[in-house]
């Protein structure tokens, strides 16, 4: 009983909590995604991380290991998955405002995966196979807010 209460104790968030995960962020002013969007390719040359702040779209429901963000609620944006598969969001992340610093990397996923990410809630443009390619954010680090 009190391993349940410490795990739903970890997934509840307060209106003022801000969760961090991986790498601290960098001390400067992040870029709208909307931003990003319009120049990915000179962004995805970049040698130093993308820093950008947006709002979670959707994220994985199994097991927070990715999100989708977007400029603006209801916005196309990009899935952001987590460097080395280092950490987790809380499942309830939908909707939260926030800053991720990664790269951007283009991934093409088979139909299997496809269809393995849309049941976990990703919204992805299928190709005529069935198969996807995507642009996507590898983060080091993030910060949601409520």
């Amino acid at each position: 009983m009190l391993a349940a209460l410490a795990i739903l104790s970890l997934l509840a968030t307060s209106p003022d909590t801000v969760i961090r995960r991986g790498e601290p962020l960098p001390d400067r002013a992040a870029l709208p995604l909307g931003v990003v969007l319009q120049d990915v390719e000179t962004y995805a040359k970049q040698t130093e991380p993308v820093f950008i702040s947006g709002v979670v779209e959707r994220n994985c429901t199994a097991k927070g290991c990715w999100m989708q963000v977007a400029p603006a609620p209801g916005e196309k944006g990009v899935r952001v998955t987590f460097k080395d598969y280092g950490f987790f969001i809380p499942l309830n992340s939908k909707g939260m405002k926030v800053k991720a610093v990664g790269t951007i990397v283009t991934k093409h996923h088979d139909k299997d995966h496809v269809d393995h990410l849309e049941a976990e809630g990703a919204a992805l443009q299928r190709n005529a196979d069935g198969s996807a390619t995507e642009i996507t954010l590898v983060a080091s680090g993030v910060e949601l807010t409520p």
